[in-house]
């Protein structure tokens, strides 16, 4: 049983902290360096503390019919707090955990044990890496939350990371991506084009004051060979909280502009946030 006091380890990429949540018995929050990573509830797996968590979790209730099982390749891991939603969602789903970081999975299965049977495998490996062994037409769906820090890494922003993508979807499966930027939108633009390279379909989740440029966030990234139930999205986003808009056809050629394809000799990291943008407390 877990003990409710803070817990702080160095890991491979920085400084890591759970710190139980006084207001939910079994709920926590990780961190690194500082930055929020992933929050947990042990007790209802369905619980999505972060907006971004809330919309990625959104494109999964519309990869499939409700509580179809998928198989699903994640990219990034943190506390697994998605993998574990689509356990409880979708049971009999297969999933594959790509996490670069061993120190923090080593900390979560240690802290934050996953339930047995959740057919949840997990790997210490690269993101990319991974991706580009994994079999074609092995996943329904493809989810990308990778941050070094608080920054996606150069090598997950190419066209041709994207046709790795394209390549492990089955046809008709979904890729969604949780990204991060602000005005002028330099890097997000910049994925808009690359995306559009290699899928014919594509969306894009955010609040209206990052869509704006009045602030910097997160916004998801949804690309596939099929149209997208975007009326779907639109309605469950807009019932949030914290509501998001959905963008695609129009609008979102707009915002992409004349942004071009990135290739991987000059691909770059997400930008660095700015202070306090993603911070707690």
């Amino acid at each position: 049983m877990n003990e409710q006091i803070p817990v702080i380890r160095d890991v491979d990429w920085g400084t890591a902290r759970l710190m139980p949540d006084v207001d939910t018995e079994r709920g926590w929050l990780l961190t690194v360096d500082g930055a929020p990573q992933s929050y947990v509830d042990l007790d209802d797996p369905t619980h999505l503390e972060f907006e971004y968590a809330q919309r990625l979790a959104h494109v999964v209730d519309h990869a499939a019919e409700e509580g179809a099982p998928l198989d699903v390749l994640h990219l990034g891991g943190g506390a697994l707090t998605l993998p574990r939603y689509v356990a409880a969602t979708r049971p009999g789903s297969r999933q594959d955990v790509a996490e670069a970081d061993r120190g923090l999975l080593a900390l979560v299965a240690e802290h934050l044990p996953l339930p047995e049977e959740a057919g949840i495998a997990v790997h210490g490996a690269d993101a990319r890496e991974w991706l580009e062994a994994a079999p074609d037409d092995s996943a329904d769906l493809l989810v990308a939350d990778v941050f070094g820090g608080s920054r996606v890494p150069a090598h997950l922003t190419s066209v041709e990371y994207a046709r790795q993508a394209r390549r492990v979807l089955r046809p008709g499966g979904t890729y969604a991506a949780n990204l991060a930027d602000g005005a002028p939108f330099g890097f997000l633009r910049s994925q808009l084009a690359t995306f559009a390279a290699v899928f014919p379909e594509l969306a894009l989740i955010a609040e209206p004051a990052v869509l704006r440029g009045r602030r910097f966030g997160n916004a998801v990234l949804v690309a596939s060979d099929r149209p997208i139930d975007t009326a779907g999205l639109a309605r469950r986003t807009a019932a949030d909280v914290f509501p998001a808009r959905v963008e695609w056809g129009e609008p979102l050629a707009r915002l992409t502009g004349d942004a071009r394809p990135v290739r991987d000799a000059e691909a770059v990291p997400s930008p660095v946030p700015p202070e306090g943008a993603f911070g707690i407390g």
